[in-house]
């Protein structure tokens, strides 16, 4: 069962202006979203990736770039379109302050699976395209390096709770309960029974425990949770010591 762990780009300058920066080009990381980054990549450092992949836009690949200059080895870094951030047409570069006073925000907080942005595209085909993509990079990525490699996948915060969502056996219209914040980290284990969230929008914590190790074969839940990871009960088992970050209004584009 190999490990994906879900990272978010740093804070950007359309982060902190309040606007939807979509597929944009040149939205970068602003000075809070480098510090961000660095200690995601500190955090990432005790973790061998054997791959760092990126969404296409500059912020998340600038975020990767942060990862890579701290791993110990040399992890593959390709791009992947289809995790890309999600398409919202004529929403795009616009106020969210503005944007909440459109009758499609009440849809996209309560009922995002019917919300597509005119002349982009719908919550629900973004979430499709992604969660293939993870499934298949993951298949991929275990086939090459074993059951025990760890690889990263560098995203967006709408497009991250849609495949928190999905490992969750979440309705897409629930995921806007989920909180991903910038440069937060969260873990899945896919197996061949179900996914295992270990973790979720941590901000600080020892990542060691995700060091490869020999995995047990099975992929049963423990009934009462287990001992956790290092103690041969779960190999799906998660530490208790990740934070979580503080939650902030569900909007599109907290990406």
């Amino acid at each position: 069962m190999a490990t994906l762990v879900l990272v978010r780009h740093g804070r950007t300058t359309a982060n902190a202006s309040g606007v939807l920066a979509g597929r944009t080009p040149g939205v970068l990381l602003d000075d809070a979203g480098h510090e961000q980054v660095a200690r995601t990549g500190e955090r990432l450092a005790a973790v061998p990736l054997v791959a760092v992949v990126s969404s296409p836009m500059e912020r998340c690949r600038q975020t990767r770039a942060a990862i890579l200059e701290r791993q110990p080895g040399s992890p593959t870094a390709p791009v992947e379109h289809a995790i890309s951030e999600c398409d919202y047409g004529d929403w795009q570069g616009r106020p969210l302050k503005e944007l909440a006073k459109e009758p499609l925000w009440s849809t996209v907080q309560s009922h995002p699976s019917a919300a597509v942005f005119p002349g982009g595209e719908s919550l629900l085909a973004m979430q499709a395209r992604a969660v293939e993509a993870v499934r298949r990079i993951d298949a991929e990525v275990e086939a090459e390096h074993g059951p025990s490699a760890v690889w990263a996948a560098v995203s967006h915060g709408d497009l991250i709770k849609a495949l928190l969502a999905d490992a969750l056996g979440m309705h897409l219209d629930l995921f806007q309960r989920i909180q991903v914040d910038p440069a937060s980290i969260s873990i899945v284990r896919y197996t061949t029974s179900r996914p295992y969230v270990l973790a979720q929008n941590t901000h600080a914590g020892d990542l060691g425990w995700l060091v490869p190790k020999e995995q047990e074969s099975s992929t049963d839940a423990v009934p009462g949770g287990g001992a956790g990871p290092g103690t041969g009960q779960s190999a799906a088992a998660a530490p208790e010591d990740l934070d979580d970050g503080p939650a902030e209004l569900a909007g599109p584009g907290r990406s």
